[in-house]
């Protein structure tokens, strides 16, 4: 299982950094995976102790192996990430000191074609991070509404030609296979357009991705928590793989750094407003030309991390 899913974490070295000042207590992986970025920590951070969460039992049993040797320091649990706060509470009454997301699909999810992710092998169009959901990619595509599925598309795939594609989805349903998808995808798309950017269905496989795992819905709330369960200078550090999760991090952040000033912009703050975090980089960071050539997959990769705040800090938050 671990060799099936192995997963060459991203950024490594980076979110080793920001999480090297933070005060003793427990780190909060809510996107274990395969474990590499756990590990990592634990060897930099030997005073700390790790909480693993993954809603994938495949990425939960790698993990277990990877992390063997760290069995005293470590917690794995079967969870999604929007459920931080509960894990915690259950784990203990340690002080949490850092938390990490690494979000989006794993590398080995994608490489392992009965898993229905890639549009590079033919599979039964699944997708679910989690198989004990119901929910999968085939109910998406063969039963939502048009004007559902072009929004998806639309939305969480940045795809120009989602009513296009959409309508020729309907039309060819039952669609059970992602080859058969594939070949849709292709022929919605203009001759021109599928000859730049990328395989033509890069987009929709993403966008039915995060809608079979709820993905961006989950995000906010699984964000807050983090950010509520930091101890003062504690840091939570997430990396993000696309436009619609960045924007949600870039809003939770902002939304803490402000605590939610709604005074105009540029004036002093006189709605009582006050920060509970502070970022440590104002925009994104992305990983080094040297590791995007070794690991072409990180190349999309943003970071943001922030540091939380002690309770009485007189900041103003505008």
């Amino acid at each position: 299982m671990s060799e099936e899913f192995q997963h060459r974490p991203v950024m490594v070295d980076e979110i080793v950094e920001v999480f090297r000042p933070v005060p003793p207590g427990l780190i909060v992986d809510a996107t274990v995976g395969g474990g590499g970025h756990a590990r990592a920590l634990l060897d930099a951070l030997p005073r700390h102790r790790l909480l693993g969460l993954d809603r994938d039992e495949e990425a939960l049993a790698a993990a277990t192996v990877t992390l063997s040797g760290f069995e005293d320091r470590v917690i794995l649990r079967r969870a999604r990430f929007d459920r931080l706060k509960a894990m915690v509470e259950e784990a203990g009454d340690e002080p949490v000191a850092a938390a990490f997301f690494d979000l989006g699909v794993s590398s080995p999810q994608v490489d392992r074609p009965e898993r229905g992710f890639s549009y590079s092998h033919d599979a039964p169009l699944d997708m679910r991070m989690d198989r004990s959901q119901s929910l999968t990619a085939a109910d998406v595509v063969n039963t939502y509404p048009i004007d559902r599925l072009t929004s998806v598309l639309h939305d969480y795939g940045d795809e120009r030609f989602a009513g296009r594609i959409a309508r020729a989805v309907v039309a060819a349903r039952p669609l059970m296979s992602t080859a058969q998808l594939v070949d849709v995808i292709r022929d919605a798309i203009p001759a021109p357009a599928r000859r730049r950017g990328g395989h033509p269905a890069k987009r929709t496989f993403q966008a039915l991705r995060i809608e079979v795992n709820s993905e961006l819905d989950v995000l906010g709330p699984a964000l807050d928590q983090a950010i509520e369960v930091l101890v003062p200078g504690g840091r939570l550090a997430v990396l993000s793989y696309h436009s619609g999760e960045d924007r949600i991090v870039k809003e939770r952040f902002r939304q803490a750094e402000t605590g939610g000033c709604v005074c105009p912009p540029g004036m002093p703050c006189v709605c009582g407003a006050r920060p509970s975090v502070r970022p440590l980089r104002r925009g994104v960071r992305r990983p080094s030309a040297d590791e995007v050539a070794t690991n072409p997959r990180a190349e999309s990769a943003r970071m943001r991390a922030l540091e939380k705040l002690a309770r009485d800090t007189g900041q103003d938050a505008a």
